[in-house]
């Protein structure tokens, strides 16, 4: 069986539980596309329209790889594709996110009519762990889910519904689980991580996000943990006290979208450009060796040529370690929708390329700075002969080496470029 994810970390932690959940009942599971698998899940994203393009593709490739498949498309494009889509694209089930716990059943309940379910599926691409779940070097944990914020460009309120977030005692359930497994790095994953708690009643300032993280240091011994994504007005000096303990990944994920206030307001982000600055500051200030990325939107619908210069100037000021930059997508159920002032194509695209050109300077920048350091690696996979791997600041690092490194945290020296990341030299083991 084949479970494919496109889109957030969310996607991933979803993916990964019901792949989990699908071999512990003993059927071989994969994460690509592949000949002859008798199922797949195509668990999708909708933020983009491209992003809607690949949730199409994937489900036709998947038809013409195995045409008697099992296909069930799932994630936030099933909340927002049309009624009919799965017979113009060729899935047999389409299910929202809320029905996604439903998935392994049906899944497991056709594989059973149909016989063996280790039939036509290849060796899993992954080894196993002690309890005979898929190995993964890194784990995805879903600590929240939904968002209360209406950005006026995100349809994830729509299709991801309310903030719920996991009680404490279930999230460090999950991670002792995932260290059973011998995982030695998890991804905290949610819309909003600087919510979590409150829907449970939380005062906001018990700040929920360090509660947690306090919780886990205490009571687990996983050599990483790395929060996916925090906001601007999340970054406080109490939670990043935290970061003083070496487990902590230093590496923060804020989004930016616009570095100009009169695009923010209508975009209903809750912080201003400044106070984004002061955040950025107070990062640096306690963690100068930390790695900062983002998120950018190019041409949100009444941006002018002023407020995208706001823009470039913050990102430059900020010497982000990567940014991952978007044109703005016109998305149903959404406010910026409604709005006037929606740019041509031809101006988001050009204003997309200069953040492009931006984000290939900066994240140079940042990986030039690392050379000649020696960095712990968590190494993931061999691919054609090359191991590679992650720093915690989140640089990919590509070595070679005839030791297996399979699930490793090693030392390496950064010694050069290579590709989007850097070639290291590991340490003797």
């Amino acid at each position: 069986m084949a479970v494919l994810t496109l889109g957030c970390k969310l996607n991933q932690s979803d993916s990964e539980a019901l792949a989990r959940r699908l071999a512990g009942e003993g059927v071989r599971v994969v994460d690509r596309p592949v000949r002859g698998a008798q199922a797949f899940v195509i668990n999708t994203c909708s933020v983009t329209h491209v992003a809607d393009r690949k949730a199409r593709h994937l489900v036709r490739l998947a038809r013409r790889l195995s045409p008697d498949a099992e296909i069930v498309l799932t994630g936030c494009y099933a909340e927002t594709a049309p009624a009919d889509i799965a017979g113009v694209i060729g899935a047999d089930a389409v299910l929202a996110n809320a029905e996604k716990p439903q998935i392994a059943e049906r899944l497991l309940s056709r594989l059973e009519d149909r016989g063996d379910p280790y039939a036509g599926c290849p060796t899993p691409v992954r080894p196993t762990g002690p309890s005979g779940n898929p190995l993964r070097t890194r784990a995805f944990i879903k600590i929240q889910e939904g968002c209360d914020e209406l950005c006026a460009f995100c349809i994830v309120p729509y299709t991801r519904g309310r903030e719920q977030s996991v009680p404490i005692a279930d999230v460090v359930s999950q991670v002792q689980e995932r260290e059973a497994d011998g995982v030695l790095e998890v991804v905290l994953t949610g819309t909003q991580l600087g919510n979590y708690g409150r829907d449970l009643g939380w005062p906001r300032e018990e700040q929920g996000p360090r509660r947690l993280l306090a919780e886990l240091l205490q009571r687990t011994s996983l050599p990483r943990i790395r929060t996916s994504s925090l906001q601007a007005q999340d970054i406080g000096t109490h939670l990043l006290a935290l970061w003083s303990d070496p487990r902590l990944c230093p590496h923060f994920h804020i989004p930016l979208q616009s570095g100009s206030d009169a695009v923010l307001g209508p975009m209903r982000r809750r912080y201003s450009a400044d106070e984004y600055r002061r955040a950025v500051s107070l990062i640096r200030k306690h963690l100068p060796a930390a790695a900062i990325t983002t998120d950018v939107i190019a041409g949100f619908p009444g941006e002018t040529d002023a407020d995208f210069e706001a823009t470039l100037r913050l990102c430059e000021e900020s010497s982000f370690a990567d940014m991952h930059c978007f044109p703005y997508s016109r998305r149903p159920h959404t406010g910026a929708d409604r709005m006037d002032g929606h740019l041509p194509p031809q101006t988001r695209r050009e204003r997309l390329e200069r953040l492009l050109t931006l984000q290939k300077r900066s994240s140079k920048a940042h990986r030039q700075g690392r050379l000649g350091d020696t960095a712990d690696v968590l190494w993931e996979e061999q691919t054609e002969g090359r191991w590679q791997g992650l720093t915690g600041d989140y640089v990919r690092v590509y070595a070679s080496s005839d030791s297996d490194l399979t699930n490793r945290l090693t030392a390496a020296r950064l010694e050069r470029l290579e590709g989007e990341g850097v070639y290291g030299v590991p340490a003797p083991p």
